[in-house]
């Protein structure tokens, strides 16, 4: 739940420690599925029967599959963990579900494509290909999750009092001109 009052030094420490795995996960797979996008393009490149043939233009979907949802996953943590920076948060049970969400998809949905083209069965994907909805629903799960708290934060911000401190600047100087008067 977010809340818009001071956080205790655990909770900061926690947030602080799940900011730096994201960053961490998301520039590692940023890196990894790229890398992954480069040997496809090699494939590509020197005209590898086994990625470019005909009779495998599954297993070539497959792996774009899980190259372009790998890298686009691997983004999203990184922006998590950047929006970290912008908020305070109160307690991390919920940050920390929506942690092992993102993980899950980013882990689940590109092995899921990529298993599902290795092993071809025809010209229908592998058994792999089934990790993908799973992937899927936690992906899913937590971005609603992320939403929900990204508004709760947002309205308990605007419960709070603000304090214009131009107007309370003119009411100062009114005080202090009517005492002056009033000597």
């Amino acid at each position: 739940m977010v809340e818009n009052h001071p956080i205790d030094q655990s909770a900061s420490k926690q947030i602080a420690a799940l900011q730096q795995r994201h960053l961490i996960i998301g520039w590692l797979g940023l890196l990894l599925f790229l890398s992954l996008g480069m040997v496809l393009e090699m494939m590509h490149g020197f005209k590898a029967g086994y990625y470019l043939d005909v009779q495998n233009s599954s297993r070539r979907l497959m792996w774009t599959l899980a190259h372009v949802h790998g890298t686009l996953f691997s983004l999203i943590h990184i922006a998590f963990a950047s929006s970290f920076s912008s908020m305070r948060f109160a307690s991390t049970g919920l940050l920390n579900l929506i942690s092992k969400c993102l993980i899950g998809a980013l882990v689940l949905m590109p092995v899921g494509f990529f298993s599902g083209g290795l092993w071809m069965f025809g010209g229908d994907p592998g058994l792999g290909i089934l990790l993908v909805p799973i992937g899927a629903l936690l992906l899913f799960s937590g971005v609603a999750m992320f939403c929900v708290t990204l508004l709760r934060h947002r309205r308990a911000e605007e419960k709070q009092p603000t304090i214009n401190l131009q107007k309370t600047g003119e009411q100062q100087s009114r005080k202090s001109s009517r005492k002056r008067h009033k000597k």
